[in-house]
């Protein structure tokens, strides 16, 4: 007899987010969000999940959630109160004071959805088609600091608009070769588009956007009308962390680097939702409260939280654990708001989904906002998105940074008519 299955679980299966009833708690799978931006193709889950995790008992996950404790092991290696400086006591006090409890009931709600918990595993347990033969990955920081920069450019493969070719040439219109660097690449089909670069394949969603520079050309995206800005803007800093440098994933920037950013004038003039990611510091809670929140013009600010767990439903790493916590903060809050319709004024509610739970993908990616914001931005529809700091593209949006193609190449996708293992 066929398992009955939920209509939540239905709407998740198609649009990635599980809400977990009677609770600020949303489950989403990053894959099926960033799926929603193409048509002919798919990015391949176990590409996306390839973070290893080690395995454990799903009983003791359980045991461990209804009666939180931490082993002897891990209270040695805890540092004592005593051992605290000023900032790391007063980080400790959030934790136990604002994140611990409710990140505790928002995981216990989380194994205590079954139909979820079943089909977890399988996220990460995919076929993986690949595309072509491998090739080195490439540095699009280097290669945009070096002097051959100006001189480096991309071709976009457009496809026809008609079917029933079988073959990739006979399937596009042609090829148009742009700079890379420091240019404003963007495309108004709804399909997809296949780019090259260097010997190396990448996919672009339907109608996205990019400019791909460093700090300094950043302005150059500031519309040339205020009502021409932008109603969502998400961004994810490089800030300064003895993990990324550790791995070498990623070029870091000191904090002070972020007030240039031209946030108040890229957002819309009748009303924009700010979306930043923070990690755990305490000396970044004081930055961004006192200096870049001020600076960019944020208000109405709300503390969401990112809680990271395993493909069997455990956490990532010990919750009380002073460093390499298991979560994230996600900042929201507004700009312009004083000038929002006050028919949008509902939307600035933002305590429908205070934690956001997933199972995450290489280091520092994120999961994608924009389904889960979408009631919250103000303004008409079709609203403006922009990311700062991207590293992948999705349709309908502009992306910024340094490497926003990092996600695109084609290793990292499958074509939609290959089985992916997910159904």
């Amino acid at each position: 007899m066929e398992e009955r299955i939920s209509d939540e679980f239905k709407s998740f299966l198609d649009s990635g987010i599980y809400r977990l009833d009677g609770s600020k708690v949303v489950f989403v799978d990053p894959v099926r969000l960033l799926n929603d931006s193409y048509s002919r193709f798919r990015i391949s889950p176990s590409s996306y999940y390839s973070r290893s995790f080690q395995s454990t008992d799903r009983r003791r996950v359980v045991e461990e959630v209804n009666v939180p404790s931490i082993s002897k092991k891990k209270r040695k290696r805890k540092k004592t109160p005593r051992d605290l400086n000023e900032r790391e006591k007063s980080a400790e006090k959030r934790h136990q004071q604002e994140a611990r409890s409710l990140l505790l009931k928002a995981h216990r709600a989380f194994l205590e959805a079954a139909e979820l918990q079943t089909f977890l595993p399988k996220l990460v347990k995919c076929v993986e088609f690949s595309r072509g033969g491998e090739t080195e990955e490439k540095n699009f920081i280097e290669l945009g600091s070096c002097w051959q920069a100006p001189l480096y450019e991309i071709g976009l493969c457009f496809p026809k608009s008609n079917e029933g070719e079988d073959s990739w040439l006979a399937n596009h219109v042609g090829r148009t070769v742009v700079p890379l660097f420091n240019n404003l690449i963007s495309h108004e089909t709804n399909d997809e588009v296949e780019a090259e670069f260097n010997n190396s394949q990448y996919i672009l969603p339907g109608r996205s956007c990019f400019y791909m520079s460093d700090l300094r050309q950043i302005r150059n995206l500031i519309p040339a009308k205020s009502d021409q800005g932008f109603n969502l803007i998400v961004i994810d800093p490089p800030w300064e962390n003895g993990s990324a440098r550790q791995k070498a994933a990623y070029p870091t920037l000191p904090n002070r680097y972020f007030l240039y950013l031209p946030v108040k004038e890229l957002a819309h003039a009748e009303g924009a939702l700010v979306a930043l990611w923070m990690t755990n510091r305490e000396k970044l809670h004081m930055f961004v409260e006192k200096d870049l929140f001020p600076a960019w013009g944020v208000t109405n600010v709300t503390l969401c939280y990112w809680l990271k767990v395993k493909p069997d439903g455990s956490l990532i790493g010990e919750l009380d654990l002073f460093h390499h916590r298991p979560y994230e903060y996600l900042l929201l809050g507004y700009i312009n708001m004083e000038n929002i319709d006050s028919e949008c004024m509902p939307a600035v509610n933002l305590e429908d989904a205070r934690v956001i739970i997933s199972i995450p993908g290489v280091h520092s990616r994120k999961p994608a906002l924009g389904k889960l914001l979408w009631d919250h931005i103000p303004g008409n529809k079709p609203v403006k998105c922009i990311e700062l700091f991207a590293r992948e593209l999705m349709a309908g949006w502009t992306s910024w940074g340094n490497e926003p193609l990092h996600f695109q190449d084609s290793r990292y996708f499958v074509e939609k008519d290959k089985k992916d293992g997910l159904r």
